[in-house]
């Protein structure tokens, strides 16, 4: 990319021949911010602003960057992003961004540099942050020791132009520049060095530049003073005095001796020897070398020889050595320790021995005589065990308290035997008593009790659960085994569907279980061990019988023994919400899978009815109509909420009666109702009363048209066509009466076959009136409406009953 704008570049310039042949220059200072202004190119090429939009004027760089950027709209040239110079050109004392501005059209050219002024913005840096230099001791002054220069990114004056040390107790800096103009940095020491008064010297030496403000860099240098053999290895002491036991082993060290030497490395470097080599007496000591340790070589006797002197010479690495003298004497001590010899010893012992049991009988003596001779027993910690004198120079170790083997199955007992020498020796001696088991522990259950779980009808000899006891004792006294013992000893064996196994305690069911009829079940564990006489615990467990949906449901209401469905009266003016009746259904189970739920399965009219999921309780969904059958079937399901679920059904009938419904609601609630009584008594009940009804109205109609509305002698009754309609309604619901119309019904005495006639309407809108006398052998219902001529009922009208269709309605 970048060689194919370099090319049009030069293919543009070639084609320029009134291209600009000196450049304009520019400068900017580096770090300035995007967006700076450097000067107005536009103005300086003899261009107007307007001129760089219409001619479409760019600039071209041959590195393809664009450092700086033109605005079209005022001709100024600006800097596109952050010039940093050390990055552009380095260390080079110049800096200089060339460019083209190009028109298009017409074609025209324009050079452009913009030089880049470098700013102080780096700060010396050493190539490392601390040098180190070794110089040797009682070197001249004036000698030179060479450094790396700072490095400085920036050039000119903002780069490095003086170095200074702080502090400059011993050395200054010289810096400067060579042949070809390379630069140099030594370090000059001003005075000797000496490395016993100082081993080391650090100090800073810090670089400035030329800047505004100037800037800094800081090095430590730090330098180790090498050492140089001027000083020999000086004793601590010129006389060491030592004293050792007589009966000191081999090897021992008597003492030590220390020499300095204010050199270092090879030269501070010591070693020491014992130097009298005529005299044997040395022959018994030996010195380490390195750590000047003076030890025995063999024993000694403090009757030949009371004290030892020694010579000692310490040499360094430089041959320089040092001379001291070494004074050792022999102390005389008790060098014979006492004896115990074991004359009896007894263990194990029961747990349950008394009080004073002799558990061991022993004897010490000593070789010395006089103080180092008397002896005297100790017998270290212990409560349960005490030391008691028997005879002479006998002990004997005896019990002082009960014994518990499972709180402390073995004792180690130390007794400590010291005579009265100065210093005492003394000797020691471990019993060791362990404690057998006496069956003195029960067997402890880890719970108090036990609750175990099994779902009914479960497999036989299903495991529900393990009890565990665990004897403190060992042996066959913890050897547990389990039984099943009744709770008191009055009562009747445990319950055998229950087992335990005698070596783990696994607890078994042994048959199926119903949790109808057993929910829990308590029986007692016994857990005995092995000992003489056995000791046993006991612990309750309680068998929790889990249920499981094995149970349908089981409907009470209504009835379903019958081989008919359960009948519900509902009057046809009832509204939605109208509560029918309410399914009652019990489960056996319990928990989740006796919580039932209620759903209608079927319907005659499925849109007409609703039951309560939760209540069981029917309900119209919406108000009846004429155009609905009389009689509506229904089958409720009933379902519990086990896994998988069970379910029952209930079927029962709804009758939809018109105003006798009311009625009969109306007689029901100043009766109390008998809880006992079935649906389809009354149901007989309000057939019967319909059917008489029916046979009054019909004699009252027929003596009406007989008598031709004159006054009756034997009596006449009058009713209401709205009493009628009443009565009927609970017979038939869809057989209403309209108060709109009237009705005359005649009865031939002696007659077998019914006559009906049903009068139109004359006056609609007339009330109906109620009278009544009596007398006679016939009767007549009248229902007045006004004068009319009578006729059959129209087929039209809705509503309305023929006999027929009346005397097939079914009640059940």
């Amino acid at each position: 990319m970048a060689t194919a704008r370099q090319v049009l570049c030069l293919c543009a310039f070639l084609s320029l021949p009134h291209a600009r042949a000196e450049p304009i220059r520019y400068s900017v200072a580096e770090e300035s911010e995007s967006g700076s202004v450097v000067a107005n190119v536009a103005e300086d090429a003899g261009l107007a602003p307007a001129q760089l939009s219409a001619r479409r004027a760019r600039l071209l760089s041959e590195d393809g960057r664009q450092h700086l950027r033109l605005e079209p709209g005022t001709g100024r040239l600006v800097v596109a992003e952050r010039l940093d110079r050390e990055e552009l050109c380095g260390q080079s004392a110049t800096c200089t961004l060339p460019f083209e501005l190009l028109l298009a059209n017409p074609v025209q050219f324009f050079r452009v540099e913009v030089g880049v002024e470098d700013i102080n913005d780096h700060a010396p840096v050493f190539p490392e942050e601390r040098v180190t230099l070794k110089i040797v001791e009682r070197s001249d002054p004036g000698s030179r020791f060479p450094l790396q220069v700072a490095q400085d990114l920036d050039v000119g004056s903002n780069s490095i132009q003086a170095y200074s040390i702080s502090p400059d107790e011993y050395f200054s800096v010289d810096y400067g520049s060579q042949i070809k103009g390379k630069k140099y940095l030594e370090l000059v020491l001003g005075k000797p060095l000496d490395r016993e008064e100082q081993a080391e010297v650090d100090f800073s030496l810090i670089a400035v530049d030329g800047g505004s403000p100037p800037r800094s860099g800081t090095t430590q240098i730090h330098v180790v003073i090498l050492d140089v053999n001027d000083n020999a290895p000086i004793f601590s002491q010129e006389l060491y005095v030592g004293q050792v036991l007589e009966n000191a082993p081999e090897g021992s060290v008597v003492l030590r001796v220390v020499a300095t030497d204010r050199d270092a490395g090879v030269n501070g470097d010591i070693s020491y020897q014992i130097s009298q080599a005529g005299d044997q007496s040395y022959s018994a000591f030996t010195i380490d070398p390195m750590s000047g340790e003076i030890k025995l070589t063999k024993p000694l006797d403090f009757e030949t020889a009371e004290n030892y002197e020694l010579s000692v010479q310490a040499t360094d690495g430089g041959g320089l050595s040092g001379i001291c003298r070494v004074l050792v004497e022999v102390v005389d001590v008790n060098d014979n320790a006492p004896e115990l010899v074991v004359n009896s010893f007894s263990s194990p012992i029961p747990e349950d021995a008394l009080p004073g049991t002799v558990v061991a009988l022993f004897t010490v003596r000593d070789r010395d005589s006089g103080s180092n001779g008397k002896i005297s027993c100790a017998l270290e910690d212990q409560q349960s065990f005490s030391l008691r004198p028997a005879y002479k120079n006998y002990f004997e170790l005896v019990t002082v308290s009960a014994l518990d083997r499972e709180e402390t199955a073995r004792y180690i007992l130390t007794v400590t035997a010291a005579d009265a020498g100065s210093p005492p020796l003394t000797i020691t001696h471990t019993f060791t008593v362990d404690i057998s088991d006496v069956n003195d522990n029960a067997p402890v259950f880890n719970q108090t009790s036990y609750t175990m779980y099994v779902r009914e009808n479960n497999v036989p000899t299903v495991l529900v659960g393990t009890v565990g006891a665990v004897d403190a004792d060992i042996g066959p006294n913890a050897k547990v085994t389990y039984a099943l013992v009744p709770a008191h000893h009055t009562e009747h064996p445990p319950c055998s569907c229950i087992s335990v196994n005698s070596e783990n305690g696994d607890v078994f069911v042994l048959r199926p279980l119903d949790y109808e009829q057993v929910r829990q079940i308590e029986v007692m564990v016994s857990a005995s061990d092995a000992g003489s006489p056995p000791l046993s615990a006991n612990v309750t467990i309680c068998l929790v019988v889990v249920d499981e949906n094995d149970n349908a449901p089981l409907v009470l209401y209504p009835s379903q023994e019958s081989s008919s469905p359960s009948s519900e009266l509902v009057p046809i003016s009832a509204e939605a919400g109208y509560l029918i009746t309410k399914v009652v259904a019990v489960d056996a189970d319990s928990g989740q899978n006796s919580w039932l739920s209620y759903h209608l399965l079927r319907a005659s009219d499925p849109g007409l009815f609703v039951v309560g999921a939760q209540s069981g309780e029917v309900r119209l969904r919406r108000s009846v109509t004429e155009r609905d059958a009389v009689k509506q079937k229904l089958v409720i399901l009933v379902r519990d909420n086990g896994q998988p679920p069970l379910s029952a059904t209930a079927a029962m009938s709804a009758l939809l009666l018109s105003d006798f419904s009311d009625m009969h609601l109306q007689h029901s609630s100043l009766t109390t109702e008998d809880e006992g009584s079935s649906l389809t008594m009354y149901l007989i009940i309000s057939l019967v009363f319909i059917s008489l009804l029916f046979l009054m109205s019909t004699a009252a109609f027929v003596i009406r048209k007989v008598c031709k509305r004159k006054e009756l002698k034997d009596g006449h009754v009058l009713y209401g066509a709205s009493n009628l309609q009443s009565s009927l309604a609970d017979g038939a619901a869809a057989a209403t009466l309209p108060h709109a119309y009237c009705y005359e019904i005649s009865l031939t005495t002696g007659s077998g076959n019914s006559e009906f006639k049903f009068l139109k309407p004359i006056l609609p809108s007339l009330p109906p009136q109620l009278h009544a006398t009596g007398g006679g052998t016939n009767n007549e219902v009248d229902f007045p409406c006004g004068p009319g001529t009578s006729g059959d009922m129209e087929p039209d009208n809705p509503g309305m009953l023929s006999a027929e269709q009346f005397n097939s309605l079914s009640f059940n």
